[in-house]
């Protein structure tokens, strides 16, 4: 898809409410694809010493794909929030690709340092994490979305707000309501937490 194709796709999403689900359908994955690319090769250029943080890449990724001189804020929104959810994606594919590997992969066991361990630990809290969100989702879908946006994405409470056409004190409730909430299912299994 050109950059002309996506930036109409967020003019329309703009457009006012019931317009941004639909668009947000087609977003997801050409930001995912494009963030996919980035992290790679970010991850390839700096290995553990990576610069470039969740927002970072968000930004970089947006700055390519979309000409910003046509995007309203609330299209920009819809980017970030397509951004929240691809990059949570690729995150979790990562984890997943990633405890493969440590299983052996059909390759033989290798000793495992500490970085290693470190790095393992994190692909598994990852993976508890999205699965525990999937069960937020079900419950409670926009406290949901705002662990998606702030915690994947990076989002702050104004850009989270934004997104999901709410006022930052919802967020701050819903944020409060979902860590909470994840704590508690996170701490039963012993996993990571959205940190605060």
């Amino acid at each position: 898809m050109t950059r002309d194709k996506l930036t109409a796709l967020l003019v329309t999403a703009s457009e006012g409410p019931g317009h941004g689900a639909q668009q947000l359908d087609h977003l997801v994955p050409l930001v995912y694809d494009e963030l996919r690319r980035m992290a790679h090769g970010q991850l390839g250029r700096e290995g553990n010493n990576a610069t470039l943080n969740t927002t970072g890449l968000v930004h970089e990724a947006y700055l390519k794909l979309v000409d910003s001189s046509e995007v309203t804020r609330r299209g920009r929104a819809y980017f970030f929030g397509a951004a929240a959810r691809a990059m949570r994606q690729v995150l979790v594919e990562a984890a997943r690709r990633r405890n493969s590997q440590k299983r052996g992969g059909g390759e033989r066991p290798v000793t495992l340092d500490e970085d290693q361990l470190t790095i393992d630990g994190f692909a598994a809290d990852i993976l508890d994490l999205d699965e525990a969100l999937g069960r937020l989702a079900h419950e409670h879908p926009r406290p949901a979305r705002v662990v998606e946006c702030r915690f994947f994405g990076g989002l702050d409470v104004d850009q989270t707000a934004e997104f999901l056409e709410v006022g930052p004190r919802t967020v701050d409730r819903d944020w409060a309501l979902a860590r909470a909430w994840l704590n508690r299912e996170l701490g039963l299994r012993g996993g990571a937490q959205p940190a605060p």
